[in-house]
């Protein structure tokens, strides 16, 4: 059931130990910019990335008859970039994702980070994490982030990226988009920040990354903890067996436990 696959998304943001609210989760994933809630949280702790030397900010595009909101990073004067797809957790396209296409755009990718669920709502406007799964994320079609995606990497390539150069990071549910990607479209390389790797198939969810380890394109490196509530052990040891045996010739697979 798609509450079932929900509710381990949203087990994947609580902290392992003790029994803290989706309230408190919600304050120590969002940071100043983001919530206002969380700002005093994260005005201490976030990274900050300068952006001297780079081009940033906000970008639209076409994706069928919709224009897609994204942040974009890379290096002033420069085409023929590398492109990097950064893919967000529940919360969109945050202060944090931003950083992250800062990083990568000083490391000389072009970075960027499409608002996967603003059809469905904003991500920023909820301070409960059971009303924006529900009312947002629980609604967001594989089909539509896949397109999107495509799209994204569509504008990239028009915009000083190379569209043959593709890679994808995600983070939680981006984790999971991750994988997705993987096996729909042909980037270089993909790494997943944990996120979902099974759950019951839905018709806005029909295939799960393990069912399509088979088809994935690239290689994949996937980032768990192996005590992770939303990841035990068994699946853990499960997950490494799926993907030790997907992927294309010459194409590694691989799910790391990181504690």
């Amino acid at each position: 059931m798609l509450q079932d696959n929900l509710e381990n998304d949203l087990m994947a943001l609580l902290p392992s130990g003790g029994a803290a609210s989706r309230r408190r989760a919600l304050g120590l994933m969002l940071g100043a910019g983001y919530a206002a809630a969380a700002a005093p949280v994260m005005a201490q702790t976030a990274i900050e990335t300068p952006a001297d030397g780079l081009d940033v900010g906000e970008v639209n595009f076409p994706s069928g008859d919709f224009q897609v909101h994204a942040y974009r990073a890379a290096p002033k004067g420069r085409t023929g970039l590398p492109v990097i797809l950064v893919v967000s957790e529940i919360f969109g396209v945050h202060e944090y994702i931003a950083d992250v296409c800062r990083r990568l755009a000083h490391a000389g990718y072009l970075a960027v980070a499409p608002d996967l669920f603003e059809r469905q709502g904003d991500p920023m406007a909820y301070g409960e994490l059971a009303k924006l799964m529900s009312e947002v994320i629980a609604k967001v079609p594989d089909a539509q982030v896949m397109r999107d995606l495509d799209a994204t990497v569509a504008w990239a390539g028009a915009h000083g990226g190379d569209a043959k150069k593709v890679g994808i990071t995600g983070f939680c549910w981006g984790g999971r988009i991750t994988w997705l990607y993987a096996a729909h479209a042909r980037v270089l390389a993909a790494v997943a920040w944990y996120g979902r790797l099974a759950g019951q198939d839905t018709a806005l969810q029909p295939k799960q990354p393990l069912a399509l380890a088979a088809q994935v394109k690239a290689p994949v490196l996937g980032l768990y903890g192996r005590q992770g509530r939303a990841h035990p052990r068994g699946e853990h040891r499960r997950d490494e067996g799926a993907a030790g045996q997907g992927g294309r010739a010459g194409q590694p697979l691989a799910v790391r436990g990181l504690s």
